[in-house]
């Protein structure tokens, strides 16, 4: 079928710049509030509130945030999928849920402090981390399976995931710049403050964006949701689920062991600024979203996805030869590039996972995908805080707090210099070209992913006369 026969069929949705760089907003202010999380969460609770002796209560708060993250994931996706609101199932939970993401935010950083006992602390955290856990996923697991639903053009969904990418980068670059101005001085009270202001801003970000766009009734109207037993059934027979679900926990464990690692390299490799290493990294990465389209055009969604992630592969396995900062830094610029591809690809490969269940199951079912993917990868981020403990404490490494609270290099036995190099570059590299070989049993591709495209537009449109039907009924 031609290009000008699929669109006689059923015309696919496409979007303006501007509506874009709304979508991209959404992702913007999600990206900023939880980098704050991810970044001051660990320093705010350990060293500001005082709990650096109180280690189960840390212990214990992480495995229940641990237990309730994983968890929540797939309920979610579940739910959503199945949900017949009138109004949508995706948006409207969305919009009513983000002035809930910005308060739970909020509240985190105003925990009670020390002259509390630990166990009000506790409590506190429990209930606001795991609101705003719960929060997060609804917007942004929702988020996601929006994007498959809303057109089924494969370069407007890239267009799409491009500007979400991009802004979720300054996003994640504003999560370390803001607490870093307010953080640093006697008291708490600005950087409250400002947690205030990033909290309700990036919340209207998100508000705003669920304004802009409107879900297609068909799939609620129209599709009969699956029972929970048959929706997982469904979902694990998925040859092309299965496939990628393999390759994005390694995607996962690889971008976990870097971000998490670059503070060791930075301290005790390289004796330099962190920022430095930051720059080699986002650089390259936010310039090379704005190709991915090109890349497309070339190689298809799969073939520019392996690529990208061979070619960081390769960056990070370099980084175990490079002496000094300029060549590590390329080493992590050529890193940055293949970062793209993970980035970028995996939401519009997992869309066209969502297409082809779609013409096996019969509906739309994006939100299971989503929430199964969280639940089988957040193991992954657990695996990139226990292979740097492990392979630091076989090299001896000798922690800061028995240095003076600095980090002293040159105390350090030699076996930890090859230690960081291996967690941050060699084992990251290899989860890449794991991905990407993994990738090569991905079915959807070539001939038969062509022949998925078309048949998606024809139950489309079968799906769009059948909602004509319903809603002439409706007003008999």
């Amino acid at each position: 079928m031609s290009e000008k026969e699929r669109k006689e069929v059923s015309p696919t949705i496409r979007f303006s710049t501007k509506k874009r760089l709304y979508w991209g907003l959404a992702s913007l202010g999600g990206a900023t509030i939880n980098g704050i999380y991810a970044s001051m969460l660990s320093i705010f609770v350990i060293d500001y509130l005082g709990l650096v002796q109180a280690e189960t209560i840390v212990y214990t708060l992480s495995i229940i945030y641990l237990i309730v993250n994983a968890l929540n994931d797939p309920l979610v996706g579940i739910w959503s999928d199945k949900s017949r609101a009138e109004k949508g199932r995706r948006i409207p939970f969305m919009r009513y849920t983000a002035p809930f993401f910005a308060i739970s935010f909020i509240l985190i950083w105003f925990a009670p402090g020390t002259i509390f006992p630990d166990i009000w602390i506790f409590v506190w955290l429990v209930i606001t981390t795991a609101l705003y856990d719960t929060a997060y996923t609804i917007i942004f697991l929702l988020y996601s399976a929006l994007l498959p639903e809303i057109t089924e053009n494969e370069k407007e969904r890239n267009s799409l995931q491009v500007f979400a990418s991009f802004f979720n980068l300054i996003g994640q670059i504003l999560g370390f710049i803001i607490p870093d101005l307010f953080r640093n001085v006697e008291s708490l009270f600005p950087f409250r403050m400002a947690m205030v202001a990033v909290g309700v801003l990036g919340s209207a970000l998100i508000l705003f964006m669920t304004y802009q766009f409107k879900e297609r009734p068909e799939f609620t109207k129209v599709d009969e949701p699956l029972g929970v037993i048959d929706s997982l059934k469904y979902t694990f027979k998925s040859r092309s689920f299965v496939s990628l679900v393999s390759a994005n926990f390694f995607q996962i464990l690889m971008q976990s062991l870097v971000i998490g690692s670059v503070f060791y390299l930075a301290d005790y490799v390289l004796e330099t600024q962190t920022i430095i290493l930051l720059v080699f990294i986002f650089l390259p990465l936010i310039l090379g979203i704005w190709i991915t389209p090109k890349l497309i055009d070339k190689f298809g969604v799969l073939r520019a996805d392996q690529l990208l992630l061979v070619l960081g592969g390769i960056g990070l396995i370099l980084l175990i030869f490079m002496p000094d900062l300029i060549t590590i830094g390329l080493s992590l610029a050529i890193a940055g590039i293949g970062f793209v591809g993970p980035l970028v690809y995996t939401n519009v490969l997992f869309a066209q996972v969502a297409d082809e269940d779609e013409l096996k199951s019969g509906v739309r079912r994006e939100g299971v995908f989503f929430g199964i993917n969280a639940l089988i990868t957040k193991p992954a981020q657990s695996f990139a805080l226990i292979i740097p403990a492990a392979l630091l404490s076989l090299a001896g490494f000798i922690p800061r707090d028995l240095t003076g609270g600095v980090p002293q290099p040159d105390l350090q036995p030699d076996a930890v210099f090859l230690a960081i190099r291996i967690f941050i570059g060699l084992i990251p590299g290899i989860c890449l070209l794991l991905a990407a070989a993994i990738l090569q049993l991905y079915p959807l591709k070539g001939e038969y992913w062509e022949e998925v495209q078309e048949k998606v537009l024809e139950l489309h449109e079968e799906k769009r006369k059948k909602l004509e039907e319903i809603e002439r009924e409706e007003k008999k």
